[in-house]
């Protein structure tokens, strides 16, 4: 009689594990049709006088990235009136470990607007708070010294919100149907190639050659 008991008491634990499994599956699916439906961000530079685009998906942790970061804020200064400058979160999560925090860092600033200025601060400090096991302090720093209210940016930070944003622009570039690498770029929509950038004298990245990239597209364009 005991081990009957046993046993039914067993039966009903098993339904009630499954229940909940079931609960916390169906609550899963819930937040990730929530975060489906926010709008990939728009964090856009320039006057695009000549109606051109380029856009980056980028990972701030890429080391790739920040060797493009001087020279393309550089081509962007040459050609700002003419074009409009996109960055959009491509974080590599399996291979930066703290990709996605720090594109959530760049987003919980764009809500004080200051998106650029954590944008700069995250890729010309990366060797400062790529291996941290915990960024969020230099992250805070950065908050602080581009004169944003620290308490709201840890909060934004921690929100789902931003999470939703990166999302969303994963789930863009996954729509060019492009592979998964950082960066890219598209200008007008068309994928570009980064090795045209290198200069085959220095194989460093070339201002020229995104100046000329630039041009040819304004060029076509008539």
């Amino acid at each position: 009689m005991d081990k009957r008991f046993l046993s039914i008491l067993g039966v009903i634990a098993v339904v009630f594990i499954g229940i909940f499994a079931i609960s916390q599956r169906s609550n899963n699916n819930s937040t990730s049709g929530s975060a489906s439906s926010a709008q990939p961000t728009s964090h856009i530079e320039g006057q695009d006088a000549k109606g051109v685009t380029l856009v980056e998906y980028g990972d701030y942790e890429c080391p790739i990235c920040a060797e493009f970061y001087t020279p393309l804020k550089q081509a962007f200064n040459d050609n700002s009136q003419n074009i409009h400058f996109q960055f959009r979160n491509l974080p590599l999560v399996s291979i930066h470990k703290n990709a996605f925090s720090a594109a959530r860092a760049a987003e919980a600033a764009g809500l004080q607007g200051k998106y650029w200025q954590m944008h700069d601060k995250l890729y010309e400090n990366q060797n400062q708070w790529v291996s941290a096991s915990n960024p969020l302090s230099d992250f805070q720093t950065y908050a602080q010294e581009i004169g944003l209210n620290v308490s709201k940016f840890n909060s934004d930070y921690a929100g789902s919100a931003v999470n939703d944003s990166i999302n969303a622009d994963l789930a863009a570039f996954a729509k060019t149907g492009k592979e998964q690498a950082t960066p890219t770029f598209f200008l007008d929509g068309k994928a570009l190639d980064n090795s045209q950038f290198l200069d085959p004298q220095t194989g460093g990245i070339s201002v020229a050659k995104f100046d000329q990239a630039i041009a040819n597209e304004i060029k076509s364009k008539g």
